[in-house]
Order: structure tokens, then C-alpha cells, then sequence
């Protein structure tokens, strides 16, 4: 994974933000709760490989050597200050487009008129925090976002230190999975175990990540 170094750019998008909400940077932190995206490779049925002495004209008993990259599915996770709002589990082989994505923000809205009441009574009000890929900035998702009215925090394409997802809750997830109904299963498991506070800690790192670029 690379180190990401923030160009003066970067930071002057992020003093910009809070200035076009006429916000300090603290009140911004407490407002960040809302709702935060991203995405991760699970990888699944890799076997550690075996090796094996034979004779000449005897089978082998090795494990065959395995896809380098082994089986994957994508994690797609919506999170805030509380928990887990909503998240996806990809099938192996299917990745995010432009239209899968935009669906997922139109269900991501539904669950948050589901799971948070307080989402209505701010009018809908939310700050969301996803990165630069070509299905988040495409101009049907943007509509919809728009639509919504909800906010966009411009984030840096794979920043990983300023990212709450990366340096925080999937830092947290480290767990070997042999198939895809195992790696839901964990899934549902782990996040039911995490208390508010969990999630509270990772939102609330946010400013001194920013504090340290």
C-alpha cells in the first residue's frame, strides 16, 4: 500500500469545505457522523500450500500451488459515529460500476430513513466521505447525490491515512475465510459485536489525521 503525501491542493479543498459550510474545522469533525464509504478486497480459498518428498513413480501429495491472488469478494460499507448504516458483500467477479453504484446510494438513503430517525429530522442532512473512483464521480451518481441534497467532502483518490474505513475499521478486521457464505457470516458477526464507542473512536480520529498531514 502507498503512502499518501497531501498536495497544498488537497488541503486547500479541505479548509475550502468547511468555509462553504461556514464551519471550523472542529464543528466539521462533530459533523463528519453522518456517513462514511468505502470498499475492500476479501480474499477467500487460498490455502496455504504443502510440499511433499516422493520417489520417483509414486503421486505426489503436495497442495497444487494456488492462484497467486486466491478467490475475492468486494466489501462495500457505509458507517458512521453509531455503526454500520448499511454494506454490500459482492459476489466473486463482480466489481462496482456507475449504475451498481448509484443503487447503492439510492438504498443507502432508504436504510437511513430505517435506521436513523434523526436523518429525517436534520432534513435529510448528510456529509458523505467516499473517494475519487470513476463510478463515485460519474455524472448519474452525482445527480443522484445531488437529489438527496446531500453533501460531498472531497477526498483525495486512495488516501488511506485520511480515509476512517482504511485506518481504522478495516485495520481492525483481520480474519482468514474459506468461502463467501463464511466471509457473511463473520461479517454480520463482527459488526453486531462492535459497541457504539468502536465506531465512535474511528470517526473521532478523523481530525487529528488531518492535524498530522
Amino acid at each position: 500500500m502507498s503512502i499518501f503525501v497531501p498536495t497544498n491542493y488537497d488541503l486547500r479543498t479541505a479548509l475550502l469545505f468547511c468555509f462553504h459550510l461556514k464551519k471550523t474545522a472542529a464543528e466539521l469533525h462533530r459533523m463528519l457522523a453522518e456517513a462514511f464509504s468505502d470498499e475492500k478486497w476479501i480474499y477467500f480459498e487460498n490455502p496455504k500450500r504443502n510440499k511433499s518428498w516422493v520417489t520417483p513413480g509414486e503421486p505426489s501429495t503436495s497442495t497444487p500451488r494456488p492462484n497467486r491472488y486466491g478467490r475475492k469478494t468486494m466489501l462495500c460499507v457505509w458507517w458512521d459515529q453509531k455503526g454500520v448504516i448499511y454494506y454490500e458483500l459482492l459476489k466473486p467477479g463482480e466489481t462496482v460500476n456507475t449504475q451498481r453504484y448509484r443503487q447503492q446510494m439510492t438504498d443507502l438513503d432508504r436504510v437511513l430513513r430505517e435506521k436513523r430517525p434523526e436523518y429525517q429530522q436534520r432534513q435529510h442532512k448528510v456529509i458523505l466521505l467516499h473517494d475519487k473512483a470513476p463510478a463515485h464521480k460519474a455524472k448519474q451518481v452525482q445527480e443522484t447525490i445531488e437529489s438527496f441534497r446531500w453533501e460531498i467532502l472531497q477526498h483525495t483518490a486512495y488516501s488511506p491515512d485520511l480515509a476512517p474505513s482504511d485506518y481504522y475499521l478495516f485495520a481492525s478486521m483481520g480474519a482468514l475465510f474459506t468461502s463467501y457464505e463464511d466471509v457473511r457470516k463473520w461479517l454480520d458477526d463482527w459488526f453486531a459485536s462492535k459497541e457504539q464507542q468502536f465506531f465512535w473512536r474511528g470517526i473521532h480520529k478523523l481530525p487529528e489525521r488531518w492535524e498530522n498531514v
